[in-house]
């Protein structure tokens, strides 16, 4: 295990983290915020899916989602349909617009990358993938992780 000062310092890298994203952010176009890239990016991921999956894999808002869902539907690139299970519901699905989108954004985020780690070699780039998934996997589906946090603490920890 490692020691608390390691972790301390792992606070703030991941906290620090924010300017990384930030400026990744700045390489999307002007009238696609992060918002709607990450609705975009799991209509791909997922597939056709109601407002409610989406909002959860989110893990925001219901009414928030609907804003983000209403902005890329605007644009063209998800669409909305009536749900044959359940006409009162819509089903969201990405578009070729919104397909087309998605590539544009794959290859700003890597030529970005690329530029920013041009000084790193392929072994390092490697190594922080893995660290990163690995870091995702340990944490697990954030909504339900709270719940487990809640019921593991120690009384002075």
């Amino acid at each position: 295990m490692a020691a608390h000062s390691q972790y301390e310092e792992l606070a703030r890298q991941l906290s620090a983290i924010g300017a990384v994203k930030r400026e990744m952010g700045r390489m999307l176009p002007q009238d696609c915020p992060p918002a709607s890239a990450g609705v975009l990016t799991l209509l791909d991921r997922h597939g056709e899916m109601r407002m409610s999956q989406l909002a959860e894999l989110l893990a925001i808002d219901m009414s928030v989602t609907s804003r983000h869902v209403a902005h890329a539907a605007e644009r063209g690139w998800i669409e909305r349909k009536p749900d044959p299970a359940d006409k009162r519901s819509r089903l969201l699905r990405l578009t070729p617009s919104g397909a087309e989108l998605l590539e544009e954004l794959a290859e700003r985020y890597t030529a970005t990358l690329a530029r920013y780690l041009d000084d790193w070699t392929d072994t390092d780039v490697g190594h922080l993938t893995e660290l990163l998934a690995r870091l995702r996997t340990s944490f697990g589906d954030c909504r339900t992780r709270a719940h487990h946090d809640s019921t593991t603490r120690t009384p002075a920890g």
